[in-house]
């Protein structure tokens, strides 16, 4: 296939000054692959985390919270998705099992507090996938296979047919790029608001990586993203 490019657009780096983001790009991650005893160690991570605080303490979490209120949403009723997962962690002892590397991502999302992101890249279209505000046109599938328009304003990841693959920048994911078990090539991005976030989530895109090569034999490709250098071409 022909490469996309992945950018935060201008509009929401002048909004958010603070954001840090990291990228990574995976082909070749449709193998069986048991993740579950790493995935472990990182959950484990969190757990001994939320033994001396609550997710809501964190300053990861609450940098998230800032940042939903400035967009206009009840952060308490809209939540970051590492946010959701670490308060299911707290409230269950546990993440939900969906797909090896989801798990791993997820449990790395909780071990370091962040949002990470993990698209099925052969459902996104190119030539770009741009994390800018909504016109208010774009598609959105929810998992339960519903159709939604973003609305305008929102900051979401839309594609170059018009299609959202987030509902409220790092709220939720979209059920048209999620990753399943015919998914070859997958988009990770991990993005970050806190004070020292552009170290963590080069970390995280650091152990996303390792963690694939670990576990399967594929080819990958990372970036940590500035405003001097915003873009990500993947796929080629």
């Amino acid at each position: 296939m022909s490469s996309v490019r992945f950018r935060h657009a201008d509009a929401v780096r002048a909004a958010f000054p603070e954001l840090s983001a990291g990228v990574l790009y995976a082909a070749g991650v449709d193998t069986p692959a048991d993740t579950r005893p790493r995935a472990a160690a990182y959950t484990g991570r969190a757990v001994a985390r939320l033994a001396g605080a609550t997710e809501g303490e964190f300053p990861e979490v609450l940098a998230w919270r800032r940042a939903f209120s400035r967009m206009g949403l009840k952060p308490t009723q809209y939540r970051s998705a590492s946010e959701s997962l670490l308060r299911r962690l707290r409230k269950e002892g546990a993440l939900p099992g969906i797909h090896p590397l989801v798990d791993l991502c997820n449990a790395v999302s909780v071990a370091y507090a962040v949002p990470v992101a993990v698209l099925d890249a052969d459902r996104i279209t190119g030539p770009l996938l741009e994390v800018r505000p909504a016109r208010g046109d774009e598609t959105y599938t929810a998992f339960g296979g519903a159709l939604e328009h973003p609305a305008p304003g929102e900051v979401t990841f839309v594609d170059s047919a018009g299609r959202a693959h987030a509902r409220r920048w790092t709220h939720r994911q979209s059920g048209h790029s999620a990753v399943g078990a015919h998914t070859g090539r997958v988009l990770v991005v991990a993005e970050a608001m806190h004070d020292g976030g552009g170290d963590v989530v080069a970390e995280v895109v650091k152990t996303v990586e390792e963690e694939v090569a670990a576990h399967w034999a594929a080819t990958t490709a990372a970036a940590v993203l500035t405003p001097a250098a915003p873009e990500f071409a993947f796929g080629h």
